[in-house]
């Protein structure tokens, strides 16, 4: 799914919200990134998601598929059914 993104940089308003996450859950669910690591482009961002949810807790698999949700743009495609 990433890999369909494209990739752009994030706005100052995702970043905070992204830094403040990424912060809350580094040492439990992001041991392995540099402790000053930030993702600053959408890919970068969608894979620290994944992590969070992957090695988080109930909450933070809640507050990423959010944040998920907000950083996904709307799709101008035709769908299927139409």
């Amino acid at each position: 799914m990433i890999a369909e993104v494209q990739d752009r940089a994030l706005t100052a308003v995702e970043h905070a919200a992204l830094a403040k996450l990424v912060d809350g859950y580094r040492d439990r669910c992001l041991w392995f990134l540099r402790a000053d690591f930030l993702p600053a482009t959408l890919v970068e961002a969608l894979r620290v998601l994944e992590a969070i949810e992957q090695h988080g807790d109930l909450a933070a698999f809640r507050e990423t598929r959010r944040l998920r949700a907000w950083l996904s743009p709307p799709s101008n495609a035709t769908s299927a059914a139409s």
